[in-house]
C-alpha cells in the first residue's frame, strides 16, 4: 500500500509537495474544483455561507493537456508521483448532472479531459455524481481535546439555487441564494440512476481507451435525498449497482472510509472486505468519524468509531496495493494547524502500513 495525500487546487506548489515529501508522502491526488485555503483557524473543506465552495472556473488551463503536464511535471519534480485528479470543475458538467440543453458538448469535453489524461499519465479520475455535492457541514470543537472539525448536525435542507450544483456555482449571472423560485427542481432517485447510466454509458469505452479508471466517490453526507435531489451511493450495496451498469476494470470505485462509516445500515468493514476483494478499489480515502447521518462529527484517525487498523487489515489481506490519502482532518492547536493536523494523520497511516505489512 502506498501513502498518499489530498491537496486543493491552492496547495499544488512546491512549498507543500516538499511538505508531503518529508511527511514520508509518495503519491498525489489532486483535488482541482473549489476553493478551500482559508484563515488557519478554519476547517479546509467547510463551506462559504451561500457560496458553498466558490465559484466554478471552467477556463481554468490546468484542465488542458498542457495544464495536466506540468502538474504531473510539478509533482514529479517533488519526488512524488500524481496518481489521480479528482472531481470535475462543476463549470464543465454541469448539463450532465442536470440534464440540460449543453449536456452533448460536455459529454464530449469530459471525454478529452480523459483522453489528455491519459497522455499526460494520469491514470485515475476522482468524482462524485451528485446535484448537492458536500453540503451542510458544520464546524465546531468536535475532535479529541476540543480540535476543530467538521460534522452534519441534520440541518434545515433549502432548495439549491439555480447557478449552482455540487455545492459550486457555475452562472453567477443566474445564482440567487435568497430566491425561494430560482431552484433547481427536485430530482428522483431513479432520474439520477437514468443520468449516472448515460454517463458511464458514454465515459467508459472512452476511459478504457484512454487507460484512465473513473472512480466514483460516496455521496456525502449520505443521505437518500439531500437539498430535494437524490442521492446514488448513500449505501454501500449501490457500489454494486454503479459497477453493474458499466462492467469495466476503468469502472472503480474511490473508496471513502469515512463516509461510508457515516451511512446507516452499513458495515464498513464487510464493505472494504467485499470491494478490496473484487478489485473494485481505485484508491482509499481514510477518515474517522463518531455517529451517522443525519448527525456525525469528524474525528481524529485514531479516535473514531472505526477501527482503521482493521480496516488496513483487510485491504492487506485482499491484496490492495494502492494508494491510501487520510482525507481532511481534524485542526492541531498550534502555529501551523493544517500541516500540523495532516501530519498527524500521515505518521498515523505510514506506521499503521508497515505494521500490517510485516504481519
Amino acid at each position: 500500500m502506498k501513502l498518499g495525500l489530498g491537496l486543493y487546487r491552492e496547495l499544488l506548489n512546491q512549498e507543500t509537495l516538499r511538505f508531503a515529501r518529508q511527511a514520508g508522502v509518495t503519491h498525489i491526488v489532486a483535488h482541482l474544483p473549489g476553493h478551500f485555503v482559508r484563515k488557519p483557524s478554519e476547517i479546509i473543506t467547510s463551506d462559504q455561507a451561500a457560496y458553498g465552495f466558490g465559484v466554478s472556473d471552467g477556463a481554468d488551463p490546468i484542465w488542458t493537456l498542457e495544464g495536466l503536464r506540468d502538474l504531473k511535471a510539478l509533482v514529479n519534480a517533488a519526488g512524488l508521483e500524481l496518481e489521480a485528479l479528482e472531481n470535475f470543475a462543476p463549470a464543465h458538467w454541469y448539463d450532465i448532472l442536470l440534464d440540460g440543453p449543453r449536456r452533448p458538448e460536455q459529454v464530449a469535453h469530459l471525454k478529452q479531459i480523459l483522453r489528455d489524461m491519459g497522455r499526460a499519465g494520469i491514470r485515475t479520475m476522482g468524482y462524485s455524481f451528485t446535484l448537492a455535492g458536500v453540503w451542510g457541514r458544520t464546524e465546531g470543537a468536535f475532535a479529541r481535546g476540543g480540535a476543530r472539525s467538521v460534522g452534519f448536525e441534520n440541518p434545515v435542507q433549502t432548495p439549491i439555487p439555480a447557478g449552482m450544483v455540487w455545492n459550486m456555482v457555475y452562472d453567477p449571472d443566474r445564482f440567487r441564494p435568497d430566491s425561494s423560485t430560482h431552484t433547481v427542481a427536485p430530482v428522483s432517485a431513479e432520474e439520477m440512476w437514468r443520468r449516472f447510466a448515460a454517463f458511464l454509458r458514454e465515459m467508459v469505452p472512452v476511459a478504457e481507451e484512454a487507460g484512465v479508471k473513473l472512480a466514483i466517490h460516496p455521496d456525502d453526507p449520505p443521505l437518500p435525498t439531500l437539498r430535494g435531489a437524490a442521492r446514488l451511493i448513500h449505501h454501500p450495496d449501490y457500489f454494486q449497482r454503479a459497477y453493474e451498469l458499466a462492467p469495466s476494470p476503468m469502472n472503480a470505485l474511490e473508496f471513502c472510509v469515512g463516509t461510508v462509516s457515516e451511512m446507516v445500515g452499513a458495515d464498513v468493514y464487510e464493505a472494504v472486505d467485499r470491494y478490496s476483494k473484487a478489485g473494485r478499489i481505485a484508491y482509499v480515502h481514510l477518515r474517522n468519524i463518531r455517529g451517522k447521518v443525519p448527525h456525525y462529527h469528524e474525528a481524529f484517525i485514531d479516535d473514531g468509531d472505526t477501527d482503521m487498523l482493521r480496516v488496513l487489515q483487510i485491504l492487506q489481506r485482499n491484496g490492495f496495493d494502492g494508494v491510501i490519502i487520510p482525507d481532511h482532518t481534524p485542526l492541531l492547536e498550534c502555529a501551523a494547524p493544517w500541516h500540523a493536523g495532516v501530519a498527524h494523520a500521515l505518521g498515523w497511516i505510514r506506521a499503521a502500513i508497515t505494521a500490517v505489512e510485516r504481519g
